[in-house]
């Protein structure tokens, strides 16, 4: 599986589905699945997981696991671990596709978020005590929010483990939500 893709436009139309986000991250979080399984997780039929994973494998998202099932039952896997948008002349070409998928991923994170509060009760304490949700509100520029990304993503990319290596005795999986949402000045809100 490769690391990183980089959305181009055609990836960025993919993407711009709740159901497609979701069906990528389940995936990368679980590894090769089925479309029934992967309905019954999202509360969608299987017809309609279905469809959605065919988009993702034309745009190159996911791919069947011919390895895996039979003539019956087709399982599909992620291909790439990690996307990424980083060109702006993307984001003008494909203005509404950009906002569709920006809502897609954020509904994504705000269920995370949900679940984790959820089962927070039930942590066991180690964990209820790493649990964590944080908001600093910073004054930076351009540059130094683009080098805190980068220096921010250098600490993740130390910590992540490929699924193929042995993990720590005690290491669960932890989903990690990282926002930079810059608060230009044009948007504050009038004190008057």
């Amino acid at each position: 599986m490769t690391s990183v893709v980089v959305l181009d436009a055609k990836g960025l139309r993919a993407l711009a589905h709740p159901v497609r986000v979701e069906l990528v991250q389940l995936l990368r979080k679980y590894g090769p699945s089925t479309a029934t399984r992967l309905a019954e997780r999202l509360g969608v039929n299987s017809g309609t997981a279905s469809y959605h994973l065919r988009r993702l494998a034309a745009a190159g998202f996911v791919e069947e696991d011919t390895g895996r099932g039979n003539a019956r039952e087709r399982w599909w896997r992620a291909v790439h671990e990690v996307t990424r948008l980083t060109s702006s002349d993307v984001a003008r070409q494909e203005p509404e596709a950009l906002m569709a998928y920006l809502r897609s991923v954020a509904a994504a994170h705000s269920l995370l978020t949900q679940r984790a509060l959820n089962e927070l009760q039930t942590m066991p304490r180690p964990w209820f005590d790493a649990f964590d949700i944080s908001h600093w509100a910073l004054r930076l520029t351009p540059d130094e929010a683009g080098r805190m990304r980068e220096e921010l993503l250098s600490v993740i990319d130390r910590y992540r483990r490929d699924a193929s290596e042995q993990t720590a005795e005690g290491a669960e999986r932890v989903s990690l939500v990282m926002h930079f949402l810059p608060e230009p000045a044009g948007s504050e809100p009038d004190p008057s």
